[in-house]
């Protein structure tokens, strides 16, 4: 079990690296005729063994108690859209019955992802452009700079953490708009900041009409039978569904924002959001964290570390991350994808650690 000093150890021993991206993930498949949907409706879910995978059985079963012993509620793992595993630990929010397929937990900021994926949405439906300015859709004066600098904040700058909104302040969820305050211009400065994220939501609601669950369930939930809702959480508004769910939707972005023959989210902005979106931190794109690249920044710091955000991982992986090591990961050249919900396996704020250790064993398994 890694700790929080572990990774302060660590992220200080790592180089520091301003280099362009030097490690190209690799190409992935093309679209596979076998890749596997589950119907919109029901609980019916093909499965796979893991023997018919080809992994290893009893790496899979070490990685299965790694998960258990740490604290987990629910790990899945995919296989050209077949289960494979899913196992269940621990409570559920109550602490009365047992987590299983029909618990609910939150997804935090694996969230993000699901945002993002909505702003793709609204801008095929021409509710909104990436390059519009924020105050078209939050009003003037939605934070407290200068009219000039506000009006440098672009929907764009929402989606990769670029707005140079200070997330230094007191609560860095607060949206209100004495503490969204100046750090730096817009685009200049990538930090990982909740509050203008959040305010997305209210992006998404004043473009397209339509509260942000319905908006939801209108342009993804019922088409690929997520199942699942945005709750007003402190300051954010977290997504709550079952781990199901949450494969669903990593199934959906192995399948570029396709399900079934139906090309849901537009191929074209899949690929910007789940590639390199700035020039500062090249392991994030679209509100996704991505794998394999040069090097990285971590929630908090300006310091960028050189290599990959999971080295055990593919190179290809690209994955939504939430507090207390809620995980979405994908794997193009595998036809993977990876789920794990669950409570803090250690004290980072979006622990990368663990997701590491999963994969230092998973790869043995599939290798």
């Amino acid at each position: 079990m890694k700790t929080l000093a572990y990774l302060l150890i660590v992220v200080f021993l790592f180089s520091c690296s301003d280099s362009a991206d030097e490690n190209p993930a690799p190409q992935p498949k093309d679209d596979d005729p076998t890749l596997y949907f589950p119907p919109i409706n029901g609980s019916e879910w093909a499965t796979m063994t893991v023997a018919e995978a080809g992994w290893d059985q009893t790496k899979i079963n070490e990685l299965i108690a790694l998960a258990g012993d740490n604290s987990s509620r629910a790990l899945l793992i995919l296989n050209d859209g077949k289960l494979v595993v899913e196992a269940y630990f621990g409570k559920e929010f109550n602490g009365t019955t047992n987590f299983n397929a029909n618990s609910n937990w939150y997804w935090a900021s694996a969230g993000k992802t699901l945002t993002a994926t909505l702003v793709g949405l609204a801008v095929k439906e021409n509710y909104l452009a990436l390059n519009d300015k924020s105050s078209e859709y939050l009003g003037n004066g939605w934070t407290s700079l200068t009219a000039t600098d506000e009006q440098k904040i672009t929907l764009l700058n929402q989606l990769t953490m670029t707005s140079g909104l200070d997330d230094g302040v007191a609560n860095s969820d607060c949206t209100l708009p004495s503490c969204l305050q100046f750090k730096a211009a817009a685009s200049t400065r990538w930090a990982y900041h909740n509050a203008p994220y959040t305010h997305l939501d209210k992006v998404l609601e004043n473009a397209s009409g339509k509260n942000l669950n319905t908006y939801l369930n209108e342009t993804l939930e019922l088409k690929i039978g997520l199942t699942g809702q945005f709750i007003q959480t402190g300051d954010n508004n977290v997504y709550y569904s079952t781990a199901r769910s949450m494969a669903r939707f990593g199934l959906f972005l192995l399948a570029k924002g396709k399900w079934n023959n139906e090309q849901i989210l537009d191929e074209t902005y899949f690929t910007s959001m789940t590639n390199t979106s700035q020039n500062i931190n090249l392991s994030y794109g679209y509100l996704t964290w991505l794998n394999g690249k040069s090097s990285y920044r971590i929630p908090g710091s300006q310091i960028n570390f050189s290599g990959s955000v999971s080295p055990n991982a593919p190179t290809d992986m690209f994955a939504a991350i939430g507090k207390n090591g809620q995980y979405i990961n994908v794997v193009p050249s595998n036809n993977i994808v990876l789920i794990r919900m669950g409570d803090s396996p250690d004290q980072s704020l979006v622990p990368f650690l663990f997701q590491d250790d999963l994969w230092a064993v998973f790869k043995e398994a599939i290798n």
